[in-house]
């Protein structure tokens, strides 16, 4: 399982991108900025923010330059709980106040602009936009209004405008009560201004240039978002501080509509978001090449390879792929270059993504979005784990390729599917034979509703082809969104007695064998999903009852071999006997077993009886 969660390790080529976004921020020196990181959801872009941060904390300290200090703000996580604005004045005063103490200077100061913070926030000023109007300023709040108040905006003007201004901040100060001592004059226009002058003032004694930034911007409603951008403005154009804020420009937009609505001018809403971000940069969209780095990374960051090997693979495919415009790729057999010795099952998933890659990133409804392709994966690994503890021999990849269908393809032909499967005796589509050819050799097809989505020809084109599969194991590990078997209801009633003795009295089932063999092949897998849950009881496997009862229905209906032999090899080697191994040795399925068991070290004397066995 992944964690859907910002990381500081590249594994989407986005360290390029990281890089200039710091050396922008180095470049400016010391002169305020702003910098939007715009992208999908889901698109990467707190992994972008995260990897800036480490791109300026890892550069070699040049003559004179001045330390980063990093204030990370997630307006989402306080919408509902604090007014966004306030709080993020609290963090970065806070921060500040950190920095005082440890560096042992500017404490004085930095109480002071506690003291303005705590002044604002109790002047309630949040609402009144006479001022913002007045000033031809967006009405965004009272705080909006008043910021603009300061040394920057007073060019120009008026003396009714400052009259006006006058009003609003006795207002404020009314509101904020006994905040303050009762002696001490002051008003909103005076804090505001005094709050910037002693920012700038602790920013120069300490030292530092103060990096804010702001994620899931556009997580947020559009209340909070406003909120959010009015504290961004107070700190704007500051010397010695960098904005980074990562939301997609059109969520921005749409909140700042919401505020003006009603106001049908575009150029007020792109006006406004000009100010706010000077340099915006878009997180690049992934290609087939990014997609299945990413694929493999993620099987590989979860396998059980050590640390420095993962380290070193995913250093090697970011090497490549910063080259594939030059035509190298990024493939299973490039990443298998990277490593000597990787473990079998994990080869296979390399495969895995190496047959996805392609569909994730053409298919609209993924898009190669990170974060889709990450719950997908999940849902692919639940469905694993599922198959095992049921005993279910499932292939990866085949289950990939249905969980791809059900989540991207039209439900109804899904359901077709599936009702092909349920109703098949032997459990295959084989409707699906003349179209997977064709689309393999690039003919024509004439498919007719609901099939006829432009997903369905990259879906059949994607390997393994389906027709000859029975596919009931995979899709019954999937009924959590469409039931394949429904164990009792659909049971005859002679099949109900047999599993009714079986459960009973599994050391009697040698003698069922005949009428077990008449029994419908729908029927004997239900019937094996039955035994296998008895049988998950047993914590000693040298040849319990349940298991004669499991051979007699293999004996019935092969196909239900497999099924046994994939849950006797999930077994804990610890419980596995030596007197099993002659039991269930003229199986055709025992050779898979006995590697499985031989593998995952079982006691010597289990060894010892498949080696006589031969």
């Amino acid at each position: 399982m992944w964690a859907d969660n910002e990381t500081s390790r590249d594994f989407l080529n986005f360290s390029g991108v990281a890089d200039t976004v710091a050396e922008i921020i180095v470049q400016a020196h010391g002169r305020p900025i702003s910098i939007g990181v715009s992208g999908a959801w889901g698109i990467g872009k707190s992994s972008l923010i995260k990897l800036t941060q480490g791109s300026l904390a890892s550069r070699p300290k040049e003559e004179d330059q001045r330390d980063f200090v990093f204030v990370e703000f997630n307006a989402w996580l306080y919408q509902g709980y604090d007014d966004a604005r306030a709080a993020l004045m609290d963090v970065i005063a806070s921060k500040l106040q950190a920095e005082a103490e440890h560096r042992a200077t500017a404490v004085d100061k930095v109480a002071g602009i506690l003291k303005r913070v705590r002044w604002l926030r109790g002047a309630k000023l949040v609402a009144g936009d006479a001022v913002a109007i007045a000033l031809g300023l967006p009405p965004m709040g009272m705080l909006g209004g008043l910021f603009s108040l300061g040394k920057s905006a007073l060019d120009g003007v008026d003396g009714a405008e400052l009259e006006e201004a006058k009003k609003k901040g006795h207002e404020a100060v009314e509101a904020a009560g006994g905040l303050l001592a009762a002696k001490e004059k002051t008003s909103p226009p005076k804090e505001i201004q005094a709050l910037r002058d002693s920012f700038e003032e602790v920013l120069e004694e300490l030292g530092i240039t103060l990096i804010v930034l702001i994620d899931d911007l556009d997580r947020c409603l559009p209340p909070t978002t406003i909120s959010t951008l009015e504290a961004i403005r107070l700190f704007l154009f500051l010397k010695h501080t960098a904005f980074v804020i990562a939301a997609d420009n059109e969520m921005i937009k749409h909140a700042v509509r919401k505020h003006f609505e009603g106001v049908n001018d575009d150029t007020l809403v792109t006006n406004y978001f000009d100010k706010l971000i000077q340099v915006p940069i878009r997180v690049p969209a992934l290609g087939t090449q990014e997609v299945r780095a990413y694929l493999m990374l993620l099987f590989i960051d979860n396998s059980t390879l050590d640390g420095p090997t993962k380290e070193k693979i995913r250093l090697g495919v970011g090497k490549q792929l910063r080259q594939t415009w030059q035509g190298k790729r990024v493939d299973k057999a490039f990443v298998q270059s990277l490593h000597e010795a990787f473990p079998a099952d994990l080869i296979g998933k390399l495969d895995t993504a190496d047959r996805l890659a392609p569909l994730m990133t053409s298919a609209s409804g993924i898009a190669g979005n990170p974060r889709l392709i990450k719950r997908f994966l999940n849902a692919l690994a639940i469905r694993m784990t599922i198959s095992k503890a049921q005993g279910v021999g499932v292939d990866e990849a085949v289950l990939a390729k249905l969980l791809l269908f059900e989540r991207l393809g039209n439900p109804k032909a899904y359901a077709e599917l599936l009702a092909a499967v349920s109703g098949s005796e032997t459990g295959k589509p084989t409707f699906l034979a003349e179209w997977e050819a064709k689309a393999r050799n690039g003919m024509d097809l004439e498919l007719k509703e609901p099939w006829t989505e432009p997903f369905v020809l990259e879906w059949l084109n994607l390997q393994p082809a389906l027709a000859d599969l029975d596919l009931r194991g995979a899709l019954y590990v999937s009924r959590e969104h469409a039931p394949l078997i429904t164990p009792e209801d659909r049971l005859s009633s002679e099949a109900a007695e047999l599993l009714s003795a079986l459960l009973e009295h599994p050391d009697m089932a040698a003698g069922l064998k005949d009428r077990l063999s008449k029994i419908a092949r729908q029927e004997t897998t239900v019937m094996m999903d039955r035994l296998l849950d008895r049988a998950r009881q047993v914590q000693s496997w040298g040849v319990p009852p349940i298991l004669e009862a499991c051979l007699a229905v293999t004996t019935a209906d092969p196909v239900q071999g497999p099924r046994l032999a994939a849950f006797l090899g999930d077994r804990p080697p610890a419980q596995i006997e030596p007197n099993i191994v002659p039991k269930i040795g003229d199986q055709d399925w025992a050779k898979d077993v006995f590697r499985t068991w031989e593998k995952a070290d079982v006691a010597r004397p289990v060894k010892s009886a498949i080696k006589k066995l031969g």
